[in-house]
């Protein structure tokens, strides 16, 4: 059997780079597969899409699934089992910025099973898998007869020293940077922006999103020219996942148009108000038979959601009157409150309408850092931040099963917008953990605004606060109107176009997150969110600054106390002592907890606990082991053996040295015995070692130096 002659188109990147698209080799039973390479990366996108819908089923059931193997590059999985299990965190950030662009340019009414699974096969060590994961999705996509109102792709635009690079490497990345956004979009519309900075202007940033959509557009066109090649996605599938019943539909429209615009016109709590808009539906459907309601039931709850979703946004639209009576700039009511958790490191409630954050900080040593343990990096996060949204913040009852991928995102991003305000020389591990208690909408802004008051509240001293905001839009096709939303709420993120998160300082903007869920956004619409965003965080961080004006200058009684401290490598052992039973005992005998980590020459020791005093005598003991004297200082030493040639003394536990007799007294002496005897506590000045790299130890210029007699002349 021959090998199969793959379809292959290129990509150049303005570096002189190659990413090659390739079908027909791979994975052929799959409905599109592509292998995207550039350099020795390469990933595997595959999907398949069932045939028909699955009955009931009025949404798109769209599974993105992202994978690093492990002999992609070389590597074993550490740990007891031997296989890759539950996705990592940054698998599932990969994942969610795949599904996140692709989902809204499916078409409205396809239902469909769609599952799309992509594999990093090879890694290089150099080239980034996750800025090729959307490239790769959208391929496998667009190579198929699957309904798609692609193609799209993705880009990680970085900004170093004023330069825009395009999908930069892994040294790149590892290098300082401004900025650090992903981009999704298709060839007229920006769809997905993702990324961190540090303090840009909203100038700043509408430029490095376009230049991405420019690559993307060159990446677009390679996507359509093999997709070209390949007979089978020339002819899209017929479906149909929806039946209407026009009549039904115009009948509860006429019913309910005005009553649910009434209700969205009255400002209104987020459960009075969803009680009220059901109380509508019941009423039209309260006509019905047993019978009858069985059949009409489903398309009535469809239509009576259109009607919603049309009634607040020309509410919105044309009388700038939001469903809790706000115009589209206010900010809604906050209040902010820190100590609030005696038993925390730092604490705080931020309150913004019915969106609520409480949020703990919790310090730590080395020990505590998070490891990230995966395929592309092996590293310590001595920052990090976890969000959890349990489902009583929104009323709801739902199993608890573990982490969800919203969770991660929302935690991630809160992360991002504030790790670059931490201090470089911060000793600690950070820990910040929110616990949503009432959600409508912002929550993960509200984490943020939470994380830096208990930062504040901790003692850490952080470079500037950073508030978060959340905002919406709401288009019109027909007249053409749209109007930017400050602050959004839950409702208004579902049934509006927008939901653009935007984070930041005083100074400029530290992290974003946007999704579109319409095409064709214009830059003028992206920039007029940007500025009112500006204005709404400088709100925020007001509020902020009234609760806790600046971080508290101590840390709480009960935070952990870390000293520092480096040791000559040779000495490392000692410390340790043979299986770890001196550091062991150390710890136990003054209850701390101490780390001890190489680099290069030196040992870095950590000491942390609680009370300071039993900190020091760690730190006494440890300097005792590992002596080194310092050229110039004084020690108090024991005279611990005598020899015509001098006294031996020691200066240290275990560390003895010889003060020559010459350099006893300033005065000549027959016997070292006539200045010193054993056991005779001395101070001692070091003044370094001699050729043999033996120590010079002096006692007489600690001494005061006799007057020189002048000679009798007669």
């Amino acid at each position: 059997m021959e090998i199969p002659k793959a379809i292959t188109e290129k990509i150049i990147l303005d570096d002189g780079r190659e990413i090659i698209l390739e079908t027909g080799k791979l994975a052929k039973q799959a409905d599109g597969s592509v292998v995207v390479k550039c350099g020795g990366t390469m990933l595997l996108a595959t999907v398949v899409s069932a045939k028909e819908a699955n009955p009931g089923v009025d949404f798109l059931p769209l599974t993105v699934d992202y994978r690093d193997k492990f002999s992609a590059g070389g590597r074993i999985p550490g740990g007891f089992m031997k296989r890759e299990g539950r996705p990592t965190d940054e698998e599932i950030l990969t994942m969610r910025l795949v599904d996140r662009v692709l989902r809204p340019l499916f078409p409205d009414d396809f239902h469909a099973e769609v599952q799309l699974m992509i594999q990093l096969i090879s890694y290089d060590g150099t080239i980034l898998p996750d800025s090729l994961a959307g490239l790769a999705a959208s391929a496998a996509i667009a190579v198929t007869d699957i309904p798609f109102n692609g193609p799209i792709s993705e880009v990680r635009v970085i900004r170093q020293q004023g330069k825009f690079i395009i999908n930069p490497n892994l040294k790149q990345m590892n290098e300082s940077f401004e900025l650090d956004i992903m981009v999704g979009a298709s060839k007229d519309s920006i769809v997905m922006i993702e990324g961190e900075m540090s303090e840009i202007s909203e100038k700043e940033m509408i430029e490095a999103i376009a230049i991405a959509h420019e690559a993307i557009k060159k990446q677009i066109d390679a996507i359509e020219r093999l997709a070209n090649k390949v007979p089978k996605s020339l002819t899209k599938r017929e479906y149909c996942h929806e039946v209407h019943d026009e009549d039904l539909r115009k009948e509860i429209t006429d019913f309910a148009y005005q009553k649910v615009y009434d209700i969205a016109k009255t400002p209104s709590e987020k459960h009075e108000r969803s009680d009220k808009f059901q109380a509508i539906l019941d009423d039209f459907l309260s006509k019905y038979s047993e019978e009858e309601m069985e059949e009409k039931q489903p398309l009535a709850a469809i239509y009576f959601h259109d009607i919603q979703k049309e009634a607040v946004r020309q509410l919105i639209l044309n009388e700038n009157i939001r469903l809790d009576g706000r115009d589209n700039k206010t900010i809604r009511p906050i209040w902010c409150e820190v100590d609030y958790l005696p038993g925390a490191h730092g604490s705080a409630i931020f309150t913004r309408g019915e969106t609520q954050s409480l949020t703990t900080v919790t310090l730590g040593s080395n020990l505590d850092a998070n490891r990230v343990d995966n395929v592309i990096s092996q590293h310590e996060e001595k920052f990090y931040l976890h969000y959890n949204f349990p489902p009583f913040s929104t009323g709801e009852v739902r199993p608890v099963r573990g982490v969800s991928r919203r969770e991660i995102g929302h935690g991630n991003l809160a992360q991002r917008a504030l790790k670059h305000v931490i201090p470089d020389d911060t000793p600690y591990t950070i820990r910040v953990v929110s616990d949503i208690l009432e959600s409508n909408g912002s929550s993960s802004m509200a984490t943020v605004c939470a994380g830096t008051l208990a930062l504040m509240d901790a003692g850490i001293q952080i470079k500037k606060p950073v508030s978060g905001i959340a905002m919406g839009l709401i288009t019109d096709k027909e007249s053409g109107k749209w109007s930017v939303l400050s602050d959004i709420l839950g409702d208004e993120d579902h049934l509006g176009d927008m939901d653009f998160k935007v984070t930041g300082t005083a100074d400029g903007i530290t992290a974003c997150q946007m999704d579109i869920k319409i095409k064709g956004l214009s830059f003028e619409v992206m920039e007029q969110a940007l500025n009112q965003a500006k204005e709404g965080r400088l709100h925020i961080l007001g509020k902020i600054l009234d609760t806790i004006p600046e971080p508290n200058k101590q840390l709480k009684p009960n935070a952990p106390k870390l000293i520092s401290l480096e040791i000559p490598k040779e000495f490392i052992g000692a410390v340790i002592g043979p299986g770890g039973k001196i550091i062991q005992q150390l710890q136990k005998d003054t209850g701390t907890t101490i780390t001890i980590e190489e680099s290069d020459e030196i040992g870095k020791v950590e000491i942390s606990g609680v009370d300071q005093a039993m900190i020091d005598d760690a730190v006494a003991k440890i300097k005792q082991i590992a002596f080194v004297p310092e050229v110039g200082s004084t020690y108090k030493a024991k005279v611990v053996s005598i020899k015509p040639f001098g006294a031996f003394v020691e200066i240290s536990k275990g560390v003895e040295g010889l003060v020559h007799i010459s350099e006893l007294e300033w005065r000549r002496i027959e016997k070292v015995e006539d200045s010193v005897r054993l056991g005779d506590f001395i101070e001692v000045k070091y003044l370094g070692t001699d050729d043999k790299k033996k120590m010079k130890l002096s006692r007489k210029v600690l001494l005061p130096k006799p007057e020189k007699k002048e000679e009798n002349k007669n």
